[in-house]
């Protein structure tokens, strides 16, 4: 399998190439478990100034509600309480493996800033060997390196077109959180994925994809966090927390 690495200022550009790259490099495999094929190599896709503008990509799948909704999943464990329910797919939630991983990340880098040892780790042997969807991310380090604090994701799989952008966004926003708990600036991000993947059911929206960043602007094809999209974003906190609110009650959790 190919491996290739991609980097760029910002998010959208460093995720633009990514979609390139997966385009040019990515080998055709038998996908299985989901009954269609995928393009797939092994990724990193590298970030130098993840809160750099412009942040979001027209091309991410989500729209604001979803970002906002997903942010809220991953920093804050909106959806926790969930996990087990006879409704849920999932075993887990991403929050629900490393929110007690916190602590120890931040005193470590505290205790040492020059660490190697801030590491949370995402996978459960017993639950993710058992489950027919297993966690995707399996780790996250922190390094402070420059006086600013650097970031390294590990996926085992990743859903570029459909997954990617969501995962970056929010764990961006988890460094960030962190880089403020430490007093320290934010430095880069790198997202590894070992199975960067596209399915075939996504094949021709991903030929649009190209088409569109080999002709447009960045420019057209972005739009700025900070102000605008982040008020679209926080708009729809009010609604994501009334759901959170309305489904605690379906389930008789307080």
């Amino acid at each position: 399998m190919k491996e290739r690495f991609v980097e760029g200022v910002t998010l959208p550009e460093a995720y633009h190439k990514a979609i390139i790259a997966l385009h040019e490099s990515g080998d055709i495999a038998d996908c299985p478990d989901y009954g269609q094929l995928q393009k797939e190599c092994t990724l990193t896709v590298h970030v130098e100034q993840p809160t750099a503008e412009p942040r979001i990509s027209k091309l991410a799948i989500c729209g604001h509600k979803e970002l906002m909704q997903y942010e809220m999943e991953v920093l804050d464990g909106i959806l926790d309480f969930v996990i087990g329910k006879a409704e849920n797919l999932w075993e887990y939630t991403y929050h629900q493996r490393f929110a007690h991983q916190l602590d120890f990340v931040i005193s470590e880098l505290k205790r040492e800033p020059f660490s190697r040892r801030a590491v949370m780790s995402t996978r459960d042997f017993e639950t993710d060997s058992k489950n027919t969807h297993p966690a995707c991310l399996q780790s996250i380090q922190y390094f402070i390196r420059d006086g600013k604090l650097h970031a390294s994701v590990l996926f085992r799989s990743n859903d570029l077109p459909e997954a990617f952008f969501m995962n970056a966004f929010a764990f961006i926003r988890l460094q960030e959180r962190v880089a403020a708990e430490l007093g320290v600036e934010v430095g880069a991000y790198s997202h590894r994925s070992n199975s960067m993947h596209c399915y075939e059911k996504n094949f021709k929206m991903m030929d649009g994809y190209i088409k569109r960043i080999r002709g447009e602007n960045i420019e057209d094809l972005t739009y700025s966090y900070e102000g605008f999209y982040k008020e679209l974003m926080e708009s729809e906190r009010p609604g994501i927390l009334e759901m959170v609110r309305a489904k605690k009650e379906q389930y008789g959790v307080r």
